[in-house]
């Protein structure tokens, strides 16, 4: 079995235990495998489908309740089996969503670092930076007297006042590629890369691997 989520920018599939990236401009394989994904894509979904039509789109078997209006069903598969905490996915773009009592009450959406990164750059090439600028400490309770570091505190203080304005004493679950860096400012936090993954195996699970 092959579980396979479609996102805005790249196409993961988890095979054996083991994760593969496929960006806009590679080539899908032909796999042999039963293939569940999930996309929120349509165009990328079109470019696995065409290598592989036997591949079950697992939006249709999933039961999520919400009055959100287009909850991408990558938000839905994170939040799903969660009761009481807030899901964070830090990827190309950061989406913060609420559940509480098993439901989900909603949630937003902010920039991911590299579009914040990049914003910055397209004002002024004197205002870019690196992502391995964020390796060093950030002060975030000091008044910044140099560029970077001002650019780095604005950039963080922006992601995460609004997370924990809301968040309060519930605990949080961070995903994404930059997940784990985000949830270091938070100590009531996790981080688990397979997230998506590991609820999708539940959902197969849930519905006695639908097919």
């Amino acid at each position: 079995m092959i579980l396979c989520d479609i996102g805005n920018t790249t196409t993961k599939f988890l095979i054996d235990k083991n994760i593969k990236n496929y960006y806009k401009k590679d080539k899908i394989p032909k796999l042999k495998d039963d293939i569940f994904y999930i996309s929120v894509s349509e165009k990328a979904t079109k470019k696995l489908l065409k290598k592989n039509p036997h591949a079950i789109n697992l939006a249709n078997f999933i039961n999520f309740e919400t009055s959100y209006i287009g909850l991408g069903v990558d938000r839905v598969v994170a939040c799903s089996f969660q009761e009481n905490v807030i899901i964070i996915d830090a990827g190309s773009a950061i989406t913060v969503d609420i559940m509480e009592n098993s439901k989900h009450i909603g949630g937003f959406i902010l920039l991911g670092l590299n579009s914040f990164l990049k914003s910055y750059e397209n004002i002024s090439k004197r205002l870019k930076i690196s992502k391995s600028d964020f390796e060093k400490n950030i002060n975030l309770d000091k008044i910044p007297l140099f560029t970077k570091d001002a650019i780095l505190y604005a950039l963080i203080k922006s992601i995460i006042l609004p997370i924990i304005e809301i968040c309060k004493d519930k605990n949080i679950i961070f995903t994404g590629g930059d997940g784990e860096f985000l949830s270091q400012f938070f100590e009531n936090s996790i981080y688990k890369k397979d997230l998506i993954f590991e609820n999708m195996k539940r959902i197969i699970d849930a519905n006695n691997s639908p097919s």
